[in-house]
């Protein structure tokens, strides 16, 4: 077994990455082989099996919300009232304003 304490940091970096290529190698092949089981006991009772291959990717699509409050002091500061509102939003919400005056009609 290696002492770790006696490696470099570039070569205890080099074991991990060696680990984790041979970690998902495994795992792959594990993968094939019990779809490959799968398949094999469908067969065996006349059925068919069609396994998607690779991690479902979210279809959702997000897009850029439009702006709905500008600041009065910089026309380039804007926010779309989602989230934490900005810095330049606070500060005018402490002095006492409303946000509705902001709102980009």
């Amino acid at each position: 077994m290696t002492d770790f304490n006696k490696l470099s940091e570039a070569e205890l970096q080099a074991v991990i990455d060696n680990a984790e290529k041979a970690l998902k190698e495994r795992q792959s092949s594990k993968r094939k082989e019990v779809i490959a089981q799968i398949k094999e006991l469908a067969a065996s009772i006349g059925v068919t099996v069609d396994i998607q291959d690779g991690e479902k990717k979210s279809e959702r699509k997000t897009g850029k919300v439009a702006a709905r409050y500008r600041s009065p002091n910089d026309a380039s500061l804007t926010w779309s009232g989602r989230g934490l509102a900005p810095k330049w939003m606070q500060e005018l919400l402490a002095a006492g304003r409303n946000k509705a005056e902001f709102e980009i009609k």
